[in-house]
């Protein structure tokens, strides 16, 4: 299949890039070519990449695409600067997301639900669902342009995998850094799971809970209580302790009103008390908190009395108590809180291999271990739980706060924190080997426990044999024989964490060590992951933690953390809010180069967050993919001149001799520049530095090498020379192509197809000239560099600047030519670097005549010092004032003396170099023509006067610039032959003016325009005109037509 080539006869503002990409997809799919690159580079060195598995029970979002994007800009590079490149994407498809589903589903509750149905029925209906989008997946990720292999994936339900997740934690186990405990976590009724840290903070909310102060009576002091206060009331059933702050001082105080005794942090007295100073109180005595330690009181609830008699109900100290809201006495509900259950373990209450009191079922519904409130939900309970304290008399007060409060990002529900039972891996011991790492990059008792590391070791060990899936309905009915006669040993209930067996894939996709050995240890540790900020604690943390206990070192070399893609208004993305464009129609819209570039040109890929407008990807397009698009038509249309024009094929020689042409020569330098940057800049991994300089190249390309060049381009200069330029401005192109193929994979593409068929046969070398994607990136062309030359374009342009904001401040458009620019700078060395430039001054400025001058008397200049005072005043402190006072008055010669010598006295104060800044100025006399500008280094004065003889050029140019337009309208091509005609509208006046230019000037039109426009009477009646359109200059108006000859 050849690539379609590019129609030029439509104006390039209506190119489709989403179509033109759809092409070069087509392009790729009929020459495999992902496929076809892998087997070209097999036998290169091995650049390894881990690709975190998403699930594909919901669809891709923004965040998915950076982090497709950037995995796919690195590995592109990577392949293309000589490596092989294995992609493999995976998906993980256990846990919460697709269970979340299946539970809606079938309107399953909890764990109940589940067992009763049967957990093989279960997983059938979790496995016919896990793929669910996977085909939305792959279009979404071709669509974006990643290469990534979807048919050689891995799955976290693969046997293959499972069954090394079996052997990592069957390492781990051997090594005693496994064992089984109780964790409290974020835990979602809704979902019935626990949840990470992290997931808990995705969808905090405003609510409104219940605030309660509680009396508990002293057991030695009756007639004294402990206040303490909750939002949580439904905890109070599992109440076992009282918690103070052992440094806090507590009050001791007698209520009056009431009649009792009161404890309390003395901070806090207006929990009690709307205004403490009007409250009838009195104070008794005063405690510190480590003093109360120990002292019992009287249980809320007797529903655990029993139990936990002994060692329960009695005031604890921990300083995690705060004094910044309740009575600075905190409530301790073990099962509910993560610090309750951390003080209690300290302190004996609960032993770390018991499950403390928590009465309530999955779906967090009351248990009847709390009969009073059996199946009300905890949240509801709330209610009655208050009304039974206060018919106890023990509730004080009751108020409500209004608070953030977590609620699961899934079911909506709020989330309760709850003791899990679980297995947990022994981290503390290794956290300074961690640190270092990440720095460089059961039978009911549980006293007999075999941990199985395979299938082979299963069969073994139980006597069945053909195990083929290692998923809880197929092997919960496995035993093993006890070594100890105990009898048979069977499978614990609790699965792995999804975190733990993603954590698992650089050994897990690869069936490590079951497989594939020398394989992974060529591919371990990853040269490069990359995930967002959000997987700090998921993903890598998982990743890191698993291949230091394993191998004792990170499991990555180089590793990218994105930021968060928010909304515009800065929240977070929300379907139900509809606060973002889908991604889909952005794509559509504006093709994905253009969606890739707007990612990774932003804060994001330095782990900010970015707020997702689509005005920036619509920017994308104006300013980088249009004017690249418009160099490479452009190219055409000249190449397409030339062959007309001179008979000549114009073919691309790659070792023609070096031009003598300063902007050439230029060009050609600056695109060494982005080569090395580029090569500099990935080899860091630092791909936000790259796109702002490739938005500088294609401004210097379109808007300085293409402008100034335009006419030899089109051959005014000659053959040899019109060769010499579009050889230049065809390397550019396909420099730019080959230097950013990873970035935007569809234009670069689209380009190279286009320029392919001037490239001659063996120019690639032994690259498959097939796509840009299988060349390799471009080695920096040393002859090609010259410093020199870009400084000398760097000051060109440095006057070109400042004298065209002179025309704007002036009103005077570049069509009207001007008589005389006068350039000043001192050092000598800058006039000689720009004199040679002249002509390039004299076109782009339209001016008759440039005078290079480092004469100050001659043009006027003159020195003023300026400060930044809030520097400079903490320098001065009180002597800032004279110096501010007296540094208008400092003579021109005396800011001269001190840009040299760098030292003055201001008011006799000595300042040195570095508390001034200098800058030259040019003070003018109120009647002059000139005008200045100056940017602190070079200074310009344009003479701003409008000369007669001077302005019917510029009436032939605003011609020109007419026909030009009437051209690009019509569809004209730069090969086509046409005749403009003009009819002056019927009592306009100034016609005779236009018509006096087109004479004097008709060379100048001519050379521009390839014809001469001629009065509309001489066209011929059988004419056919393409356009014929309505223009005015100044008030005289006219129509012009375009005639195809």
């Amino acid at each position: 299949m050849s690539y379609p080539a590019h129609d030029l006869s439509s104006p390039i503002k209506q190119f489709s890039f989403p179509k033109e990409e759809e092409k070069v997809i087509a392009y790729w799919r009929e020459i495999d070519a992902f496929r076809t690159s892998l087997k070209q580079s097999e036998g290169r060195p091995i650049y390894s990449f881990f690709d975190g598995p998403p699930f594909a029970t919901g669809l891709p979002h923004y965040g998915h695409l950076l982090a497709g994007t950037i995995k796919d800009i690195v590995t592109r590079h990577a392949h293309a600067s000589g490596y092989h490149v294995e992609r493999r994407f995976g998906w993980d498809t256990h846990g919460l997301p697709v269970e979340h589903e299946i539970d809606k589903k079938l309107g399953i509750t909890g764990k109940d639900d589940v067992m009763n149905m049967g957990i093989d029925k279960y997983n059938a209906e979790c496995r016919a669902i896990v793929m669910r989008y996977a085909s939305e997946w792959r279009r979404t990720v071709e669509r974006m342009g990643r290469w990534i292999d979807f048919d050689d994936d891995y799955k976290t339900l693969n046997t293959s995998y499972m069954e090394s997740v079996w052997w990592v934690f069957g390492q781990l186990f051997d090594k005693e850094l496994v064992y089984r405990g109780q964790r409290v976590m974020p835990y979602s009724t809704g979902c019935t799971t626990p949840l990470s840290n992290f997931e808990a903070g995705q969808d905090y909310r405003e609510v409104s809970d219940p605030a309660v102060t509680v009396a508990f009576p002293l057991v030695d002091d009756p007639k004294t209580s402990l206040l303490a206060w909750t939002t949580t009331p439904w905890t109070l059933p599992s109440n076992l302790g009282l918690c103070v702050h052992p440094d806090f001082t507590y009050l001791k105080i007698h209520d009056e009103t009431r009649d009792e005794n009161f404890i309390i942090y003395e901070g806090l007295l207006t929990t009690l008390y709307k205004d403490p100073k009007k409250a009838k109180f009195r104070k008794v005595g005063s405690f510190k908190g480590v003093d109360m330690k120990g002292w019992r009181y009287v249980p809320l609830f007797e529903y655990f009395t029993e139990q936990y008699e002994d060692r329960a109900f009695r005031v604890v100290a921990d300083t995690y108590v705060t004094s910044e809201s309740g009575t600075g006495i905190v409530h301790q509900a073990p099962a509910f809180g993560e610090d309750d259950h951390r003080v209690a373990l300290a302190n004996g209450v609960v032993r770390h291999d018991e499950m403390p009191p928590c009465p309530i079922t999955d779906s967090g519904k009351f248990t009847k271990e709390v009969p009073d409130f059996v199946g009300q939900y905890v949240k509801d309970a709330d209610k009655e739980i208050m009304k039974a304290i206060k018919a106890k008399g023990r509730l004080i007060v009751h108020a409500t706060v209004n608070h953030q409060y977590p609620f699961c990002w899934r079911s909506k529900t709020p989330l309760i924190y709850r003791a899990i039972p679980a297995w947990f891996v022994k981290v503390q011991p290794f956290t300074d080997q961690l640190m270092a790492n990440n720095a460089s990059t059961r039978c009911d008792d549980f006293e007999e426990i075999v941990c199985i590391s395979s299938i082979q070791q299963l069969e073994e060990l139980s006597g069945v044999k053909g195990i083929t899936d290692l998923h809880r309905d197929k092997i919960d009915h496995i035993t093993i024989p006890s070594r100890e006669g105990r009898g048979q040993l069977k499978r614990v209930e609790e699965v792995f964490d999804c975190w733990f067996e993603s954590g698992s894939m650089p050994y897990a996709q690869q069936h490590y060590p079951f497989e594939n050995v020398e394989k992974f240890k060529q591919s371990f540790p990853a040269d490069f992951v990359s995930e967002g900020i959000d997987q700090t604690r998921g993903w890598f943390y998982t990743l890191l933690v698993l291949s230091t206990l394993l191998f004792g070192k990170a499991p990555w070399k180089n590793l990218i953390v994105s930021g968060l893609v928010l909304a515009a208004d800065g929240k977070k993305m929300s379907k139900s809010l509809k606060n973002y464009p889908d991604p889909n129609l952005i794509i559509d819209l504006y093709g994905a180069d253009a969606t890739r570039m707007y990612l990774v040109n932003s804060p994001i890929v330095r782990a900010d967050n970015l707020r997702f407008r689509e005005e920036g990807v619509r920017e994308v397009i104006s300013r980088v993919m249009l004017p690249w698009l418009s160099s490479y038509e452009f190219l055409l249309h000249q190449v397409a001149l030339l062959k007309k024009d001179m008979s000549v094929d114009f073919i691309y020689d790659p070792h023609r001799p070096r031009s003598d042409n300063v902007m050439d020569r230029w060009i050609l330098a600056r695109c060494q520049s982005l080569i090395s940057l580029v090569k500099q800049e990935m080899a860091a991994y630092r791909l936000y530095t790259i796109v702002p300089r490739l938005l500088d190249l294609v401004e210097e390309l379109t808007n300085w090498y293409i402008r100034f060049n335009r006419k030899r381009l089109k051959g005014e200069n000659g053959q040899e020379d019109t060769v010499s330029a579009l050889n230049t401005l065809f390397e550019t192109l396909f420099t730019l192509c080959r230097t950013m193929s990873s970035y935007t994979p569809f234009i670069t593409e689209s380009i190279y197809q286009g320029l392919r068929r001037f490239i001659p046969e063996g120019a690639l070398g032994n690259d498959d000239p097939r796509s840009v994607h299988f060349l390799g990136f471009p080695e920096v062309k040393a002859e090609y560099l010259d410093a020199d030359i870009e400084r000398q374009v760097k000051r060109m342009q440095s006057v070109i600047e400042l004298t065209r904001q002179l025309r704007e401040r002036h009103t005077l458009m570049l069509k009207i030519p001007l008589k005389e620019l006068i350039v000043f700078h001192p050092d000598e060395s800058y006039i000689q670097d720009v004199q040679p430039l002249t002509r390039y001054l004299e076109s782009e400025l339209n001016v008759r005549q440039v005078v290079f001058t480092s004469d100050e008397a001659k043009t006027g200049v003159k020195y003023k010092a300026t400060a930044d005072w809030p520097v400079l005043g903490k320098k001065l402190r009180k002597d800032m004032g004279k110096v501010k006072n007296a540094l208008p008055t400092l003579s021109s010669e005396a800011v001269k003396e001190y840009a040299t010598t760098g030292k003055i006295d201001v008011a006799g104060i000595p300042l040195s170099a570095g508390d001034l800044v200098v800058s030259r100025f040019v003070d003018l006399p109120p009647d002059t023509t000139l005008a200045t500008n100056t940017d602190n280094d070079v200074v310009v004065l344009l003479d701003t006067k409008v000369y007669p003889e001077l302005e019917e050029e510029g009436l032939a140019r605003e011609i020109i610039s007419r026909v030009q337009q009437l051209r690009k309208k019509a569809g004209v091509k730069a090969t086509d032959d046409v005749e403009v005609f003009y009819q002056f509208a019927e009592g306009t006046i100034g016609g005779d003016r236009l018509e006096n230019a087109m004479k004097r000037h008709s060379d100048l039109i001519r050379k521009t325009t390839r014809s001469l426009p001629a009065e509309s009477s001489l066209r011929k009646a059988d004419a056919v005109v393409q356009l014929e359109e309505e223009f005015e200059i100044g008030e005289t108006k006219f129509k012009l037509s375009c005639v195809k000859i």
